[in-house]
């Protein structure tokens, strides 16, 4: 199962564009859905209203959605998007693995982002952890020593700890600089990341231009404001000084503390 959530744990929405892309590009089809009405205060996470093609007002409330997938080298994939709920965080998260149990999936995977001193021009870092000792060898990722404030993802991790479901989850850190721009580019880094651990593939055309369009328009912006292009090119610096071209997994566990604290 993939999960990503709308909201506290998406920086530039990349963690639900890359979902989106995994269902659009897998063919998959929606199977099941979590009734919002327990989980949400609508106050907060407000439906909208729209007009349809017969002119009638439809509301359109809060989607938390299960579809189903069949990528090739798998034995199927349950993906999940949703939006992280105000209320009973406990009974969403059992919910969400019931379906799982229910379809037996044996291993549960969310996807997250951050925002982060890294630069547009550069690759996207992704950083992974977990909890599980057979995990983070066999994925070769970190474990997780995060503590502080949580989001809807951290305590979904822990109900399947509880429930004895192997669970990892990837990062992908977003510019600072431009926290409020949709990110194809860490979206894209995600799938990439995700697919790898999978085994499988998936066609990834339609970010790879949506990257590159974005990158362009970003650097257009910047170079009409001095200060902040002279700090995306410190970023870059930094960025190349490493030999590896890669930040280190001890500076990516930092940032994504950092980021969640400060939320």
């Amino acid at each position: 199962m993939i999960v990503a959530f709308e909201g506290w744990n998406d920086a530039g929405d990349a963690a639900t564009a890359a979902v989106e892309h995994l269902w659009e590009t897998w063919d998959a089809y929606t199977f099941a859905s979590i009734d919002p009405e327990e989980f949400y205060d609508f106050t907060s996470t407000r439906p909208l209203v729209r007009v349809d093609d017969d002119l009638r007002r439809v509301i359109d409330w809060p989607a938390d959605e299960f579809g189903w997938a069949d990528p090739v080298g798998t034995g199927g994939v349950v993906l999940m998007r949703g939006v992280e709920p105000q209320l009973r965080w406990r009974t969403f998260c059992a919910e969400v693995l019931e379906v799982a149990t229910q379809l037996e999936c044996r291993f549960v995977l969310t996807l997250g982002a951050l925002l982060a001193d890294v630069a547009h021009t550069r690759p996207t870092p992704v950083f992974g952890n977990a909890y599980d000792d057979a995990v983070l060898d066999e994925l070769g990722l970190e474990r997780s020593g995060y503590e502080g404030p949580t989001g809807i993802v951290g305590v979904l991790h822990a109900e399947c700890a509880r429930v004895g479901i192997d669970s990892a989850s990837l990062w992908a850190a977003v510019p600072a600089y431009v926290p409020s721009a949709p990110s194809p580019k860490a979206a894209l880094a995600l799938v990439e990341r995700a697919v790898t651990l999978m085994g499988t593939t998936v066609p990834t055309t339609v970010l790879e231009v949506a990257s590159v369009s974005y990158e362009r328009q970003l650097t257009e912006l910047i170079e009409e404001d001095d200060e902040t292009e002279e700090y995306v090119h410190r970023l870059e610096e930094q960025h190349d000084a490493d030999r590896s071209a890669v930040q280190s997994a001890d500076d990516l566990v930092e940032e994504v503390e950092r980021f969640l604290r400060e939320q």
